[in-house]
């Protein structure tokens, strides 16, 4: 029995010493490391790592110095006796300076981040397990360039160099979530997109029209959710993972599901992520004006205001949300792909707090104001060909998809019978074609066309809550509404020398759209029955990249981008705020954006780091809210309410500049800390007269002290933002007394913050990891500019990942 014993423990031996499989994995995130290349001193040696990261070290001999390099990690070297010892596995740590070397976002095809004029900023996957974002919208504003209004829990509106909204474009994998009634006002459909699907995220800082067309005036937000990973052999690769987080704020509950089955040339992907929120609590300290002291309740059909037992709780803001994935993916060959795609997500009725706080004299103004699910569907399918013989082109890349957007509006008045209800749906058709053309080592074409149909479903009623009988009534669009663009693009990139590229492109969208304002014209009595655009968009980019040396990195940008008027602006009903109505305006233009930016970048050694832009935006023909009349009327009857008449007009112009800051220094390669500062500012010109522009936000920033050892990471950091007196506020900010805090003459403004914060990570193993957030350590009562709903107050989180 001894020695059978001996006998296997020599066979063990033997098979561990002579069969060397080492598993080379991402020291900070601990996982593998697929496609790393890994040598000899004289490469008479080569191996490369599989999807599990592994790889075999049978060919190199014990006493070997073995060398491993990838795109992303670059080059690291170690001898086969050291990697035995530590267990049989290598770990790779990123690079300091462009962690993400390839973007995608500036052409739609993998680019040299350092070759391309715009700033970009890039989020991975592991960035954002790290953040542990509630939403997609904390996600953005975790990147430090990006500030997030919120008018109510659900929800989240970004703003990029004082653009927000439909002056900003979003994509999710090359397809423009945008559509024909994205509004002015704030937007919450980033919150569609599931953080947990994301393999990156590029935020591109400034104009992006060339490539995307009408909105792209602020910024780009593209998303790209992760891709099936397929096995490459005839085995199968299986892959399972699943994330549980608790936060106590908002008594979040979020679970989430990843399964992964990939064959020889087909993958299969599902993802599945439930949340469900409470109330969100706010903080301790701070201005008194943001309690909720009180708040409605009906009983029996009775209206009645009750007292808050705990005026922290902001009563009512809790919702749940589900969202689902499921991606297929074959591939012919090394160089052609197709991709098939579907996405879900709905939320449940949740509340738009910011109207349930408004006063009306002594009374809350509504009982009830809330929006119903906030729905989101899109299939689409994604063809791929990375190289090909053909004349005109080198790479093509081929994108149809459907989407369907569904979204309500409910509201009614403190002791009224009578229930506001407004339904939109909208069914938007696109198809995108790429191309890449490789001209000579100097010159390379990007070109490509677009097509999008919007068609909108808008119907409105009127239900009496005691008798329960429902009418028609005006709807928010005129239901049938049809909106299209039709677009081509071609972009050049000449690059005379290793340090020196240039880009320039150009772009032609034409808008053509129709509304019938007929079924409406029963309650508006509108001087019209139709309304149609028909207009074209010419724009231009010209961009220099300069590197001189390892040291110095140079950016000059200069570009337009338009965004031509969508049904919003031309065909909308909805009530702005108390006492005013919007109502159609068939007279509209696109308006126009010129502008350009500067950036420097010195990197000394990749000891520190420093990164400064400006920038400045030009806003022609601006589209704003002014009042208007109709035959001659300024106010007209809404919802049982004599109301001030208004339209959507191009009615001014607008200048807004900034400059955006980073500094990094790394005193190890496990220690460093690094800030982001953004100051923006901006004037609306109108009639003569020049007022702050409502979007562009405080001067606004946070700092990172980071630390990581093996497999445990800390990361202690600020986020802090400025006060805007109430003489800095836009007028229609102003107005808004209800959601600021009210200086010493009683004048709404937005006071200035900070927050401490503390996050870790401890990973346990390659499979299983812990992170814990503390959230504004000191308890501060605050609110984000222009948001209706405070900020969470001292918030604990624990999130558990485990992966098979």
């Amino acid at each position: 029995m001894r020695f059978i014993l001996m006998l296997s423990l020599s066979v063990l031996f033997s098979i561990t010493a002579w069969s060397q499989t080492v598993r080379v994995l991402d020291q900070s995130s601990q996982e593998p490391i697929s496609g790393v290349t890994v040598y000899n001193k004289d490469k008479s040696k080569f191996q490369s790592t599989d999807l599990d990261g592994e790889v075999s070290l049978d060919a190199f001999s014990n006493d070997e110095l073995i060398y491993f390099q990838s795109s992303l990690t670059g080059i690291s070297s170690i001898r086969k006796s050291q990697i035995i010892s530590e267990g049989n596995i290598v770990y790779l740590k990123e690079k300091i300076e462009y962690l993400n070397e390839v973007v995608i976002s500036a052409s739609k095809f993998e680019q040299n981040r350092k070759e391309i004029p715009q700033k970009i900023v890039n989020v991975t996957a592991e960035d954002i397990k790290f953040m542990n974002p509630q939403t997609s919208a904390d996600l953005l504003e975790a990147t430090g360039n990006v500030y997030i209004q919120k008018s109510q829990l659900g929800g989240g509106s970004p703003i990029i160099r004082g653009f927000s909204t439909n002056r900003l474009l979003i994509t999710v994998d090359g397809v423009r979530m945008n559509n024909a009634i994205f509004r002015g006002g704030n937007l919450q459909n980033v919150i569609s997109i599931d953080p947990f699907t994301i393999q990156t995220t590029e935020v591109t800082l400034g104009a992006g029209s060339i490539v995307y067309g009408s909105d792209a005036i602020g910024g780009v937000m593209s998303f790209y959710t992760k891709k099936p990973m397929l096995s490459y052999k005839d085995s199968l690769y299986v892959r399972a993972g699943g994330s549980a987080r608790y936060a106590t704020a908002n008594n979040e509950k979020t679970i989430n599901a990843q399964f992964n089955i990939g064959l020889k040339k087909w993958a299969f992907l599902t993802n599945l992520t439930y949340s469900d929120f409470d109330d969100l609590r706010m903080g301790k300290h701070g201005p008194v004006d943001y309690l909720r002291p009180e708040y409605v309740v009906t009983e029996n059909g009775m209206d009645k205001i009750v007292q808050n037992d705990d005026p922290l709780i902001q009563v009512p803001t809790g919702y749940d949300q589900i969202n689902l994935m499921q991606k297929a993916r074959y591939e012919a060959g090394t160089d052609l792909s197709m991709d098939f795609g579907l996405y879900y997500s709905t939320t449940s009725d949740y509340a738009r707090y910011d109207r349930l706080i408004r006063y009306n004299g002594d009374n809350l103004w509504s009982a009830e104001w809330y929006y119903g699910p906030q729905s989101w569907f899109m299939g689409n399918y994604n063809i791929t060909k990375l190289s090909s013989s053909s004349t005109l082109y080198d790479k093509f890349q081929g994108t149809l998809a459907y989407q369907n957007f569904q979204e309500s509006r409910v509201d009614r008045n403190f002791q009224s019978e009578i229930r506001n209800k407004r339904d939109e749906a909208v069914n938007a058709y696109s198809v995108n074609l790429d191309f890449e053309k490789f001209l000579s080592e100097k010159f390379e074409l990007f070109y490509g066309a677009e097509y999008v149909f919007n068609k909108i479903l808008s119907n409105g009623s009127e239900e009496n809550i005691m008798t329960n009988v429902e009418v028609p009534a005006v709807s928010r669009y005129p239901d049938g509404s049809d909106w299209q663009s039709i677009a081509a693009y071609t972009s050049v990139k000449f690059k005379p020398s290793d340090g020196l590229v240039l880009q320039s492109g150009v772009r032609y969208n034409h808008i053509v759209s129709h509304s019938d304002f007929t079924e409406n014209n029963q309650y508006l009595n509108l001087p019209f029955n139709e309304a149609e655009i028909n207009s074209g968009a010419l724009t231009g980019t010209l961009g220099l990249t300069y590197n001189p040396n390892e040291t110095v990195q140079f950016k000059a940008n200069a570009s337009t981008a338009f965004r031509a008027p969508n049904i919003d602006d031309i065909g909308k009903v909805f009530d702005s705020e108390p006492g005013s109505v919007v109502v159609p305006n068939s007279n509209l233009k696109p308006e126009y954006a010129y502008g350009g930016d500067l950036d420097l970048r010195l990197d000394f050694n990749k000891k520190f780091i420093f990164d400064s832009a400006i920038f400045y935006t030009y806003l022609d023909n601006a589209l704003i809210r002014r009042d208007f009349s109709i035959d001659g009327q300024t106010q007209i009857e809404y919802d049982g309410e004599l109301s001030n008449v208004q339209a959507v007009q191009n009615a001014a112009s607008a200048n807004v500049y900034g400059l955006e800051l980073l500094a990094r220094y790394n005193f190890t390669d496990q220690f460093h800390i690094v800030s982001k500062y953004n100051f923006i500012r901006g004037t609306e010109n109108e009639n003569g007269e020049k007022l702050p522009v409502r979007h562009v936000a405080p001067d606004f920033g946070n700092t990172h002290i980071v630390w990581e050892k093996d497999k445990l990471k800390m990361d202690a950091y600020a986020q802090y933002n400025a006060e805007f007196t109430n003489e800095e506020l836009a007028p229609s900010e102003r107005e808004k007394d209800f959601i600021y805090a009210l200086d010493e003459n009683g004048n709404p403004y937005s006071p200035s913050w900070i927050t401490f914060n503390l996050r870790t990570k401890y990973q346990f193993s390659d499979r299983f990891s812990m992170f814990l957030t503390l959230e504004n350590i000191t308890d501060q009562r605050y609110k984000t500019y222009s948001s209706g709903i405070a900020s969470a107050g001292r918030n604990f989180i624990v999130s558990l990942n485990y992966s098979l």
